[in-house]
């Protein structure tokens, strides 16, 4: 379990590390409204796909309770907020997950008050955000089955605790397989543009003192061919029907790395990233985000002023995927077999 808090209920607010100030100050924000939750969800106050859908589920329970005493007009609020927490960020599917889910339990209980169905809606957010935590650690004992003793392991982009309510899909398989005595280190990808991997993986594996090498993206080709690398654990914001895996830009390229140097390539999330509800991940949306993560460090510019183009996520595709790990089991191609069998 991580040392820190990614999310929680906190005296009626939603309360988050500001994962941008990471890692030169831990700072955490207090959200006392629905719009708050959705304004740190598209900036990215917080991320990765697990914790995105616990803040989601946070955020619709904040705007029922604020609601509660409009109750002429109480669903069609909870309808409005449910719509704008959806247009947050448009690729991690955990969001869109967490929302049905809420609005399940809206839906089922619109018999009762709107003080009571406010009430069950931040039952069930913390729900949310609890069973994330057993679910990666589930994850992780899985996942740690396919580590063996003294590999070095890369990783791309954060899939730690800060991706999720407290634990880790990537970093979860990372720390069950420390938590196994397999005494294994880690390579950290910084993860351009916004370095995700340099500011959030490596503080995370440091303060659990687990070895961990940073690199450039650039260089894990490099890295690899020297055999320095024994597997790639990475996370995922949403996994189509047939095993395609969209996670963070830069992970593509790695997955095609580690096929031509004959190295596994693992896909660490819970079952509620895969959308069994899109056939392929070509119909995968991927976010399109600001140039400025690219054009500037803070507020100093350090690129030419030229076009910029800045999505967000990559698909890989399920043939370069050796296993995808989740809370439930390892599944192996063919996906479009193995995960059906989940549903059956």
């Amino acid at each position: 379990m991580s040392s820190f808090k990614t999310i929680e209920w906190k005296d009626g607010k939603v309360v988050m590390i500001d994962q941008r100030r990471l890692p030169g100050e831990e700072v955490y924000v207090e959200c006392s409204s629905y719009e708050d939750v959705a304004k740190c969800i598209k900036e990215m106050v917080i991320r990765g796909a697990p914790a995105i859908g616990v803040a989601a589920a946070m955020g619709i329970a904040l705007g029922a309770v604020d609601s509660a005493q409009n109750k002429e007009g109480f669903f069609e609020s909870l309808k409005e907020v449910s719509e704008v927490i959806s247009k947050t960020r448009p690729t991690a599917v955990n969001l869109f997950w967490a929302v049905k889910r809420m609005n399940g339990v809206i839906e089922s209980n619109r018999d009762k008050s709107p003080t009571e169905i406010s009430g069950l809606l931040v039952e069930e957010a913390k729900n949310i955000c609890e069973e994330d935590i057993q679910i990666c650690k589930d994850l992780g004992k899985n996942g740690s089955k396919l580590i063996t003793t003294g590999m070095s392991v890369m990783t791309h982009c954060n899939a730690g605790g800060l991706a999720t309510a407290g634990y880790g899909t990537a970093l979860g398989v990372i720390r069950a397989a420390v938590k196994d005595g397999k005494g294994i280190k880690v390579i950290a990808n910084e993860t351009r543009p916004i370095l995700q991997g340099a500011r959030l993986t490596a503080w995370e594996l440091e303060r659990d003192g687990i070895p961990v090498t940073l690199i450039t993206d650039s260089m894990a080709g490099y890295v690899m061919s020297k055999g320095m690398v024994d597997a790639v654990v990475v996370g995922a914001d949403r996994i189509a029907a047939n095993g395609d895996v969209a996670n963070k830009i830069g992970t593509y390229s790695l997955s095609i790395l580690a096929k031509s140097h004959r190295i596994p390539f693992y896909v660490a999330a819970p079952v509620s990233t895969i959308d069994f509800g899109c056939p392929t991940g070509d119909l995968i949306p991927i976010e399109q985000r600001d140039v400025k993560e690219v054009t500037h460090i803070g507020d100093k510019r350090i690129a030419a002023d030229v076009d910029v183009f800045n999505p967000a996520f990559d698909i890989t595709p399920a043939e370069n995927v050796d296993a995808i790990i989740t809370e439930i089991g390892v599944y192996e191609k063919p996906y479009e077999e193995s995960l059906a069998s989940m549903n059956q």
